[in-house]
């Protein structure tokens, strides 16, 4: 292997400058690599390729602060901290906790001598004022201070101190509203405010300050220097320009809070242009790569060589600068530096000069010290680090606040203990040897056996390392939310040419019944299709939700019906303009529609007029069709003999010539002069020269109004006027709960003379306009359910031979709540998704029998998360069978259009049924996800398990749910530990195996060596199995259940709170083994606040009381054991457990959260919710919620040891008090 020498990103360290130093580096880098270093000839050949920094020295002379100032300062300094030093010792704390906490003492008292020293008296004060975080006015909650393993009250003494120092600061403090720091960098230099080395800093920083596209990185040896001069910058940079800046500071030190969370959006922010400065610690020198940073600043000197280097390095712009401050006096340091880059040219001529010499055999020391090694990888666990390898493995393994699992070693046993989730039992050696080396080979020995059962990988690292990296990766593969949507193949065909046979039709009759009255009546409609519609969409039927009431539409199979080409034809152009002017108002696109060229398939169905019930079995009403063929010129040859009314003249002029009366009052018109269309219901008695009394009480003649209004004299004056309807309005009536009131009711109709009218179709009377206006959502619905019905036929065709599935409940699981309809997938999909957990749980708990909880959580996150779920649901094409919109009628497809406003696009799915693609849109990662666990939910519901196992395994989930006998070989004498009899008693079942009630009861933290195993697996497959039989119940039990209220239902069943109070309630604190003072005393303070809940609090969320979480913990893993005792038998784990979680929420007596009851009102009336603010103090975690509500400001604090039941018992009062005002409104 060939490695490039390029000195800005490879680093040999080095402490000499001589060429043979320098290549003994390289040779041993060389010899490590087993690989050669080649270089360039010169850095200029490099930079070609490379951009590299140009180094620049700032000089600046020390001058100190006022010498009587810092005597001062240091003497006060002093003195508050003897005076916290000695309040400790008269305190009643242990001694290792007086020396914890005046060890953080002194360390504050360094780092603020420190900045006083080096920075100046303001930046002391900056530093006083982030170690104290008591004052939100002094200091936000990303800039105060943690404290490392300081308990809650030895923090307060830290904090105290830090106090005093800040007010002991700000005595030197200009006051005034006019006075800033920055105002006078020279005065406040004199001053000692600020040293000559920050004054430095600013003035090299802003040289650059008409860059207006800065990227600067201004390097510091300590955080508690980035800390207070991005407090500087912050003040100062505004005053000369628009710089932001920002400070990053590493993570091994305690007087730091930045998560890498926050780390990692500085550094996108910086890369955006957002954030133009940031100061930082060497964290930002390796790893970074910024192309548009063009300035470096070394506020303190590189302490290596590698620092040098790196932070050289960040500089990626050409003509970028590297900054390197000096002080003049320190001519060691400026030697150094100068030697630094020097030895890049050092390096590369050492390397060039010895270019041909091969790589040195690597020498190795392992000969001398016992090891283990993984011969696949050869990875090495030695002797003297072996202890390190499990003091980390154990780290990593399942913890709590009461207990962080940890090895020990017995001396006198010469024993070592293991936490009780590893799946190793304790090491027990035997010799005389030293007592430090038999630590080390038992835990030696331990690496060794962890690796051979899997809990060490093969590169001995602990495997949730492993699992959890993987996890991340598969989270986060990419993923195109632009996904296809896919149209029926029944509902598409292709014209045949030059055909003149009569063509096999299938004709649907499509009842419409309406529940309401009206004057106009609805009349049924004729679906002709060439394919046949199976059983179960020919014969459906659904309601519609007009704005009068509902409409009731039924299909019914009436046989078949043989067409001729002109027929097809006809029947084409009659639904194309019929649909055509309900859906636009007007006729601009009509003729676009007709008369387009056909490209290829097309949508290919036929929507017709029905006759009346008298007029059967003739089923399709012939004349109202060739009514689109209505010619003025031929009116006179059908309608001489006409029947008119006595008085009445035969015709009207219309605005292509005279039209008998009888084809004018049944038709559909256009008037050009404003381009609207009307139906035609009638003759008036009235005309031109009649009264119109407009909407200002003005009254003039209608010939007038015309004149006036459109510019039109009317030469027809005395013929009648007719009553025309504007046409009806297509709306989405599949649409739930609509608002949408029918416009124009105070005007239903207006009046028309005759002579400005141009019909369009006639005979057709305005029944057929009003049915026909329903025509898109119905079909919208049998194109839905006929998607349904492929995804159906998809699913028989892999495997799944169980057809009681029905479609509707297939199409269910495919429409999300934003298509706005009476049903939705969120009721299916908390089905599926508890079967989806307890499933996966069930079969990693059996397969993994030596993992830890930690590993199985993360495989099985791996397993059904959102993103595999997803990634499932792609692999099998679903994303394209999903509805996730509110139908559109403006955008519906209507049959036979050929505008080129669409297109088909063919494609085979699993290479055996054809679909079509009419567009794509896009389809979130979690709706996908959502949509394969509502379809798991709708086989289950309907198939059993069996059914949702062979689906699960279709998409990739193996799971195997066969009863194989799950050993145990634990020798545990419950008796001794447990009440087993009460325990049994109370839980009304008998155990087989008492380790698993006594593992079922074990906290971490009980280090007793006969009980091998704690809770925490059980207590995983526990979680699951309970999720799974309560939803199971509510879901059967109440099956009109909206999925709101199951979800409601369930959230409020199945969480800690709920099965914590059953704990206590039925006294189950009393039998936890637990070692842990902590746990000891909140299950203490909870039992004594139990007594004071309501019965109301039992029904979800009421209790404002924190419960431990190991109360919740132990019910779960009691039924855990009882499922693994029972062989798997999920009912008799519901027989046992429920009566503990009695009375379970009905819906009469569930609520919602809190917190999503705040936010669904806040949504529903437009409130502003302004985002929480979190603090914590003394253990304790504040919340407070804010919401602006009709000029009002809603606000509370509520403060708990958590931060769930503090947002919990906010939003609960923020609720109460809106409520209250609402009521107060309302009266």
């Amino acid at each position: 292997m060939d490695w490039l020498l390029c000195h800005q990103d490879f680093v040999i360290f080095c402490g000499g400058v001589s060429e043979f130093s320098f290549w003994e580096k390289i040779k041993e880098l060389e010899t490590l690599m087993n690989s050669k270093v080649y270089t360039c000839a010169s850095e200029s050949v490099l930079a070609q390729f490379i951009p590299f920094s140009t180094p620049k020295f700032k000089v600046y002379r020390h001058k100190e602060i006022p010498c009587s100032l810092y005597a001062h300062l240091a003497i006060q300094l002093q003195s508050l901290k003897e005076k916290h030093e000695l309040s400790l010792k008269k305190s009643d704390l242990v001694e290792s906790a007086i020396d914890s906490i005046s060890k953080n003492i002194a360390k504050v008292f360094s780092a603020l001598i420190f900045c006083l020293d080096e920075l100046g008296v303001w930046l002391a004060l900056k530093a006083a004022q982030s170690f104290s975080c008591f004052d939100s006015d002094l200091c936000t909650e990303a800039d105060s201070i943690p404290w490392g393993k300081l308990d809650v009250f030895g923090e307060k003494i830290v904090k105290h101190f830090s106090l005093d120092t800040f007010h002991a600061f700000s005595t030197y403090i200009p006051s005034g509203s006019d006075w800033s720091i920055g105002n006078d960098v020279k005065a406040n230099m004199d001053t000692g405010l600020l040293t000559s080395k920050v004054v430095c800093l600013i003035d090299s920083l802003l040289e650059y300050r008409y860059i207006k596209d800065i990227r600067c990185i201004v390097f510091v040896e300590r955080i508690v220097t980035a800390i207070v001069l991005h407090s500087l910058l912050e003040e100062l940079l505004p005053k000369y320009c628009s710089w932001n800046s920002k400070y990053i500071a590493g993570s091994n030190s305690q007087l730091q809070s930045q998560t890498r969370k926050n780390q990692n959006e500085i550094v996108q922010e910086f890369r955006k242009g957002m954030v133009n400065v940031i100061v930082a610690t060497s964290i930002l020198e390796e790893g970074l790569d910024v192309q548009s940073c063009n300035l470096v600043i070394r506020f303190d000197p590189s302490a290596t060589v590698c620092s040098f280097i790196q932070s050289r390095g960040r500089a990626r712009m050409k003509h970028s600068d590297y900054i390197l401050m000096v002080k003049s006096e320190d001519c060691a340091t400026l030697s150094r530096l100068e030697k630094y880059l020097a030895s890049g040219d050092i390096m590369r001529k050492a390397s060039l000069r010895h270019a041909s010499l091969p790589c040195s055999p690597l020498q190795t020391d392992l000969d001398d010290e016992k090891f283990y090694r993984v011969e696949s990888t050869e990875a090495t666990v030695t002797l003297s680090s072996s202890v390190s390898l499990i003091f980390f493995y154990c780290s990593r393994l399942p913890s709590d606040c009461y207990f962080k699992p940890a090895p020990r070693w017995d001396q006198k046993t010469c024993t070592l203990y293991l936490p009780k989730s590893c799946p190793l039992q304790n090491i027990v050696l035997q010799g005389n040897i030293n007592a430090k080396i038999l630590k080390q080979t038992a835990c030696l020995e331990a690496c060794k056996q962890l690796h051979e059962i899997g809990a060490l990988t093969d590169n001995l690292v602990p495997d949730i390392v492993v699992e959890e990296a993987d996890a991340e990766a598969s989270g986060n593969e990419p993923y195109i939310d632009e996904q296809p949507c896919y149209f029926s193949p029944e509902l598409v065909g292709r014209w045949p040419k030059d055909s003149d046979m009569k063509m096999k039709y299938h004709c649907y009759l499509i009842e419409l019944k309406q529940s309401f009255v009206y004057d106009i009546p609805v009349n049924d409609i004729v679906l002709v299709m060439k394919n046949e519609l199976g059983s179960e969409v020919g014969s459906t039927h659904f309601d519609l939700d007009i704005d009068r009431g509902s409409l009731t539409v039924n299909f019914k199979y009436v046989g078949v019906i043989y067409l001729r080409p002109d027929q097809v034809l006809l029947c084409r152009r009659f639904q194309i303009t019929l649909l055509r002017v309900l859906i636009d108002r007007n006729l601009n696109k009509l003729k676009e529609c007709l008369d387009g060229e056909l490209l290829g398939d097309e949508t290919d169905y036929l929507l017709l007029p029905a006759t009346g019930k008298h007029q059967r079995p003739l089923i399709i009403d012939w004349l109202c069709v060739t009514s689109v063929l209505f010619s003025c010129e031929k009116f006179c040859e059908y309608h001489l003999n006409c029947y008119l009314p006595k008085g009445c003249a035969r015709s009207l002029q219309t605005k292509d010539g005279p039209v008998c009366i009888c084809l004018l009052q049944n038709s559909l018109v256009c008037t050009p002069h404003n381009g609207n269309v009307y139906c035609i219901t009638g003759i008036l008695g009235m005309n031109a020269n009649s009264c119109l009394t407009l909407r200002d009480g003005r009254i003039m003649t209608y010939k007038k109004y015309f004149e006036e209004r459109h510019g039109i004299k009317l030469c027809f004056d005395h013929e009648s006027l007719v009553n025309g309807r504007p046409i009806f309005q297509v709306q989405n009536y599949l649409q739930r709960c609509r608002k949408q009131k029918e416009k124009g009711l105070s005007k239903l109709s207006v009046e028309l003379p005759p002579e400005l009218c141009s019909i369009v179709m006639s005979p057709i009377p305005v029944s057929i306009f009003y049915s026909f206006s329903f025509v898109p959502s119905i079909l919208h619905r049998l194109e839905s359910l006929l998607i349904a019905v492929t995804l159906k036929r998809m699913l028989l065709d892999h495997g799944l031979q169980n057809d009681v599935i029905p479609v509707s409940k297939v199409l269910e699981a495919i429409t999300t709540k934003n298509c706005q309809e009476i049903f939705h997938l969120e009721s299916l999909e908390t089905f599926g998704d508890s079967f989806l957990k307890y499933a996966a749980s069930q079969q990693l708990f059996k397969t993994y029998k030596n993992q830890h909880e930690g590993v199985l959580s993360v495989k099985k996150e791996k397993l059904i998360s959102n993103a595999a779920l997803c990634k499932f649901g792609c692999d099998r094409k679903l994303p394209g069978f999903i509805r996730n919109e509110s139908f559109n009628p403006k955008k519906w497809i209507i049959p036979g259009d050929r505008s080129g406003t669409y297109s088909l696009s063919e494609e085979l799915l699993f290479n055996t049924r054809k679909i079509y693609i009419k567009e794509t849109r896009k389809v979130k990662r979690k709706c996908v996800a959502d949509v394969v666990e509502a379809l798991v939910g709708a086989l289950l519901c309907t198939g059993g398990e069996t059914a949702a196992l062979l689906f699960m395994d279709w998409l990739g989930i193996k799971v195997d749910f066969h009863i194989t006998p799950y050993e145990r070989h634990f020798q545990v004498h419950a008796e001794k530990l447990l009440n087993v009899r009460q325990l049994e008693s109370l839980l009304n079942y008998s155990f087989h195996d008492h380790s698993l009630l006594v593992e079922a009861l074990t906290h971490g933290s009980y280090m007793l060596p006969e009980i091998p195993r704690c809770y925490q697996r059980l207590e995983f497959l526990g979680d699951a199995v309970l999720d799974y039989i309560i939803t199971e119940h509510f879901y059967y039990k109440y099956p009109g259940l909206s999925p709101e209220l199951l979800t409601d239902m369930r959230s409020a069943s199945v969480n800690n709170d709920c099965y914590a109070r059953s704990a206590v309630k039925c006294g189950l604190h009393k039998h936890i083994l637990h070692a842990s003072h902590e746990l000891h005393k909140h299950i203490a303070e909870t039992v004594y606040n139990f007594g004071k809940l309501s019965s109301e609090s039992m029904f979800g969320w009421e209790s404002e009381t924190t419960f431990p979480k190991v109360l919740g913990d132990v019910i779960e893993s009691l039924a855990g054991a009882i499922l693994v005792d029972s062989r798997f038998d999920k009912e008799v784990v519901f027989r046992s457990i429920r009566p503990l979680l009695e009375p379970l929420v009905t819906p009469e007596t569930v609520k919602p959260h809190p917190k999503k009851e705040l936010k669904e009102l806040c949504q529903k009336e437009h409130y502003i919710m302004n985002k929480p603010i979190k603090s914590r103090n003394n253990g304790l975690t504040s919340i407070t919620i804010e919401v602006e509500a009709k000029g009002l400001l809603f606000k509370y604090t509520a403060t708990a040891r958590d931060k769930e039941t503090a947002t919990k018992v906010a939003c609960k009062k923020v609720l109460e008090s809106m409520k209250v005002l609402v009521l107060h409104g309302k009266s």
